[in-house]
């Protein structure tokens, strides 16, 4: 029987935890608790390619870019090289640390990483309406002076009265680039990291040339297009949450185990889903089922070992 192929995006605390500070003993540490529950998949017959976010760390690359530059004179790296940067350094991070869960359960797989090219539409409507923050906190002043000098966008900060920061445009993922290369290394039973932090994100010009693009592209999005392309049977959402959920901490909240397409779409255009957390991973794992994919599932990393973990999206109910 053939081994089936599931994605699993790495969000929420898998790396980084909110009251944490990023030590790399304490990323390491998180990485190693979520890989272990990952183990499951593997015995239950599953190829894995794996997808994870970079928020945190390419926030710290790009205000160590403005550091450098403010006080040594270094020249600043555009955004798909900090991007680009972050997949490297967290994919050699997850690789190490699998390799180490496998070894502890006598599995012997290869892991690999491999730095994505992710494919954005140049005349995607996002470019006319940066909304994305990224990087540090500025004054006004320090605002206005960035835009002058680099042509930066800014909003106002609402949780620091006064403050300032950079924003991109987030465009829709149209396309990922080796796609070919990862399948058949996924199939041939090697774990493959990729499309981080949604992918470096590129463009095509008119001369069919790949350039860099200053944008930051959905990491559930470009893992749920990772998905559809390679075929995959199943596409997981490890994120902070066991569940999905309508009226979210309301007293009538209420746990969505099973949803099939129709329903969860109906919940979605509602309202039930916040548009800065929850709506985009329910908009990730609809996509991937309309694409042919067989379940999607919203969990926590520590669930998957649970027979019934989690919240499942199919297209028609499946129990």
């Amino acid at each position: 029987m053939k081994n089936k192929l599931a994605v699993v995006a790495l969000g929420g605390n898998a790396l980084l935890r909110g009251d944490q500070i990023g030590t790399i003993d304490e990323q390491e540490e998180n990485t190693m608790l979520t890989l272990e529950n990952l183990i499951f998949l593997i015995n239950e017959g599953y190829n894995l390619v794996i997808t994870h976010g970079n928020g945190p760390q390419v926030g710290n690359i790009l205000m160590r870019n403005d550091a450098g530059e403010q006080m040594y004179n270094i020249a600043q790296m555009p955004v798909d090289i900090c991007v680009a940067d972050s997949q490297g350094g967290i994919g050699y991070m997850i690789e190490r640390m699998f390799r180490n869960v496998l070894n502890r359960h006598g599995i012997n797989k290869n892991v690999i990483c491999i730095v994505t090219q992710v494919v954005v539409d140049g005349n995607d409507k996002a470019f006319s309406d940066p909304q994305k923050r990224i990087g540090k906190i500025y004054t006004k002043d320090e605002a206005d002076r960035m835009h002058e000098k680099k042509g930066w966008q800014f909003r106002e900060e609402v949780k620091v009265e006064g403050g300032f920061r950079r924003v991109v445009p987030s465009p829709v993922p149209v396309d990922i680039m080796n796609i070919p290369i990862i399948r058949d290394l996924a199939m041939q039973g090697n774990i493959v990291i990729a499309a981080g932090g949604g992918g470096v994100p590129v463009y095509f010009d008119e001369k069919k040339d790949v350039r860099p693009a200053e944008v930051v592209i959905d990491k559930d999005l470009a893992s749920s297009l990772l998905a559809s392309m390679i075929g995959a049977d199943e596409f997981y959402i490890l994120t902070d949450v066991p569940y999905i959920y309508i009226n979210y901490k309301k007293p009538d909240e209420e746990i969505k185990e099973f949803l099939n397409y129709e329903d969860t779409l109906k919940y979605l255009n509602e309202g039930h889903f916040a548009k800065g957390s929850m709506a985009p991973k329910i908009e990730a794992c609809l996509n991937f089922i309309k694409n042919g994919g067989k379940m999607s599932v919203i969990t926590e990393a520590f669930k998957l070992a649970d027979k019934k973990y989690g919240s499942k999206i199919t297209m028609e109910y499946e129990k």
